[in-house]
């Protein structure tokens, strides 16, 4: 099965929600930092979540969002694109914040194997703002809706990003 995902909604079979995506649209990424969510077919890597805020039910991977982690998105380290441990000496976006957007994480396997310094990193589906705000380049959902979809998907479910309705 497909999660399908165009300029205003992800589906999953019978699920069908709003979703943000990259202020600049879909498209292809040339770079860190432009704005874009990649057009393609990903996979799931792990789920990252607050344990604190969510309890969630999956068959995928998971890893509890400690105080400590970050991802690295500076195109200048060995960890690019990657999990870190704060404090961290390069560009990174912390995961445990105060706002709810990263309660939840799907990270996809985005700039991966291997990984190409900046192609662009984290390309997660996460927990959408009140007002759907565009993201940098993620796909963000009401937080219930993710609780939904975690629950259906598996290793093997595909995210397909197109422009096509």
């Amino acid at each position: 099965m497909h999660i399908l995902i165009n300029k205003n909604y992800l589906t999953y079979n019978k699920l069908k929600v709003k979703c943000a995506i990259g202020k600049k649209g879909i498209g292809y990424k040339r770079r860190e930092g432009d704005l874009i969510t990649p057009k393609g077919q990903f996979k799931f890597k792990y789920i990252l979540f607050r344990r604190d805020r969510v309890k969630i039910f999956t068959k995928l991977k998971k890893k509890i969002i400690k105080k400590n982690m970050g991802w690295c998105d500076d195109p200048k380290s060995s960890h690019y694109n990657k999990l870190v441990k704060l404090p961290f000496d390069y560009k990174h976006e912390k995961l445990f914040r105060k706002d709810n957007i990263y309660d939840i994480i799907l990270v996809l396997n985005y700039n991966m194997k291997p990984v190409i310094k900046n192609k662009g990193s984290a390309i997660f589906i996460h927990v959408a703002k009140n007002n759907f705000k565009k993201t940098e380049g993620c796909i963000a959902i009401k937080k219930r809706n993710l609780i939904k979809l975690i629950k259906e998907i598996n290793q093997n479910t595909k995210v397909k990003i197109s422009t096509q309705k």
